[in-house]
């Protein structure tokens, strides 16, 4: 099948990519042949493979129409949003800005961000569970920010249990302090994208934005805050508990977290699995699921994900025992 289609004068470079580099990812992922001359784009494949090209081609047109730049990741999101059929449009998804800081626009870039993000609009309590790279923690700083500058919120809270993963938090150097900076850090880090970093130290010691372990949180009564919580698979049941019962009047929570990721000593239940159990039905509370698809890392991330799970659903019917047993020496 051949299709020709005119792409609007404007809209076509981001659409094309430099050098036709975007038209180029297309014919990769998509299995089609693609040629433009001018603003007119030619398409020629099977059928199936047209037509998804032309959702693709269609998608990012739209988004480049709203002003935003469309970047190699962007078009390989899009073919595969494309391809898992998702009725929901890609370009409303990538196109929703939540803040714009120095120049950079911070929005989502899959439906499943959107959707997580839509979620913390609509909801009190929302739990983002999903791997490394689905933008939950930094989205939902993100829309805090975005919270703070509506004055919706007077502060944000950014917490995180202290749980060691393979080293000893006693044996770090320095003061109390010293050894939990580097737990808090990343949210530091994130913050850094969001304010301007000489306005941070202000806001800090004025308390509208505070930066503390859990445990800080104990005794406290939250109110008009926006509050994170952040590798919240790393907290005792107990501790989920004491944390989800410090909501105040007028605010949000936003707990974050990836359930395969547990760095707990063995056989200590992750209080975010007993909270995703117990809560799911709790009006008011929302729990959103992002998975491989909404990565928004290195591409090969996808892939290491994807790779990890069928792993771990290997193993679930005893596959790794078989494979062990057919190398010499393995031990388990």
């Amino acid at each position: 099948m051949t299709k020709t289609v005119d792409i609007a004068e404007d809209a076509a470079p981001e659409v094309f990519g430099i050098h036709d580099g975007h038209l180029a990812i297309i014919e990769d992922m998509v299995g089609v042949d693609c040629r433009a001359r001018g603003a007119t784009l030619t398409l020629r494949g099977p059928g199936n493979r047209v037509a998804h090209a032309l959702r693709v081609v269609s998608e990012l047109e739209a988004l480049a129409e709203r002003g935003h730049a469309v970047s190699p990741d962007a078009v390989r999101h899009t073919i595969s949003l494309v391809a898992a059929e998702d009725p929901a449009s890609v370009a409303d998804a990538l196109g929703h800005e939540i803040l714009s800081c120095r120049g950079k626009v911070i929005a989502p870039k899959t439906v499943g961000q959107r959707r997580y993000v839509d979620a913390i609009d609509e909801n009190t309590i929302v739990f983002g569970l999903g791997p490394a790279g689905t933008g939950k923690t930094y989205l939902a700083m993100a829309k805090a920010v975005q919270a703070l500058q509506a004055k919706e919120v007077s502060r944000i809270i950014l917490t995180r249990p202290a749980v060691e993963a393979g080293e000893k938090l006693g044996f770090l150097p320095g003061t109390l302090n010293d050894k939990i900076d580097p737990y808090l850090r990343p949210l530091h880090d994130a913050l850094r994208d969001m304010v301007d970093p000489e306005t941070i130290p202000r806001l800090m010691d004025s308390g509208i934005i505070e930066v503390a372990p859990l445990a800080y949180m104990r005794g406290r009564t939250l109110n008009d805050a926006f509050v994170i919580l952040d590798e919240a698979q790393n907290t005792t049941p107990a501790q989920m508990k004491m944390f989800l019962t410090r909501l105040g009047f007028g605010s949000t929570m936003v707990v974050t977290g990836d359930i395969t990721q547990v760095d707990l000593p063995h056989g200590q239940l992750s209080g975010l699995r007993v909270a995703r159990r117990i809560l799911r039905d709790v009006e008011g509370i929302h729990i959103a699921e992002l998975g491989s698809a909404d990565v928004v890392r290195h591409h090969l991330v996808t892939r290491i994900i994807n790779a990890y799970e069928e792993h771990d659903r290997l193993r679930a019917v005893g596959w790794e025992k078989e494979e062990e047993a057919e190398i010499p020496g393995s031990e388990r």
